[in-house]
């Protein structure tokens, strides 16, 4: 199962295909959204960004190359992980979709264990902090799927959303992130809070790190946002 629910949208007009994989990617653990073509997906991800699209290619009406095309030449939508899945093995449908901007591509029929693996190293590659692998970063140790966090093997307490701040850092270290790219991230697309609920969360996780030694990671960078270092040399510097 996914610790943290990850949220798959699944673009496929084959009602019977479309049950099966539903079915078994409930099983992993994934919230699955369905539509049955491409009109109906687009108001579904204007609702919500999904962490993922899986996508028929061949679909009524507006074709799976179009809706790729139409996403990433948005900003709000252009980084979506995309599958393709395909009934056809020619490789000229595979190379159109894969130039239009999808990630992978999938020919039916395939298995429920390859779909997993694909889906899971896709994310893997894009989206982090999704994966529940645990982050190992100085002394700090954070386990997605328990929720902990500890420090030189003493426990850290975090409430739900410092956490969620930590482990988005600890995934993506180095870069500095704007209030707004943070309020995306952790509260999610479409939540309205103000930008300075980002400046309280984060006092309150320096607060919970700071009987560690690495509490100065957390850096504010005037300006412009907040970065947190991987780099012991930057640290010192």
């Amino acid at each position: 199962m996914c610790h943290m629910v990850t949220k798959i949208l699944l673009v496929e007009d084959e009602l019977a295909i479309q049950s099966l994989i539903l079915f078994h990617l409930n099983q992993a653990g994934y919230q699955v959204s369905c539509a049955i073509d491409a009109e109906q997906a687009l108001v579904l991800i204007r609702q919500q960004l999904p962490d993922l699209l899986l996508l028929d290619l061949m679909l009524p009406g507006i074709s799976g190359v179009e809706v790729i095309r139409r996403l990433r030449a948005d900003k709000r939508t252009s980084q979506i992980p995309i599958i393709l899945l395909t009934a056809r093995s020619e490789e000229q449908d595979k190379i159109t979709g894969l130039n239009a901007g999808a990630d992978d591509y999938i020919t039916k029929p395939f298995s429920p264990r390859e779909l997993r693996s694909r889906i899971h190293a896709l994310l893997r590659r894009s989206k982090p902090h999704l994966s529940e692998e645990p982050l190992h970063v100085g002394h700090l140790v954070l386990d997605p799927v328990s929720q902990r966090v500890n420090s030189k093997t003493l426990p850290i307490k975090l409430g739900p959303t410092e956490f969620r701040l930590l482990h988005f850092f600890m995934t993506h270290p180095n870069r500095v992130y704007t209030r707004t790219q943070l309020l995306d991230q952790i509260w999610g697309d479409h939540v309205f809070i103000g930008e300075r609920a980002v400046d309280v969360y984060i006092r309150r996780l320096r607060a919970a790190l700071k009987a560690t030694q690495d509490d100065n990671r957390l850096q504010t960078i005037h300006g412009s946002g907040y970065r947190f270092s991987d780099s012991l040399s930057e640290l010192l510097t």
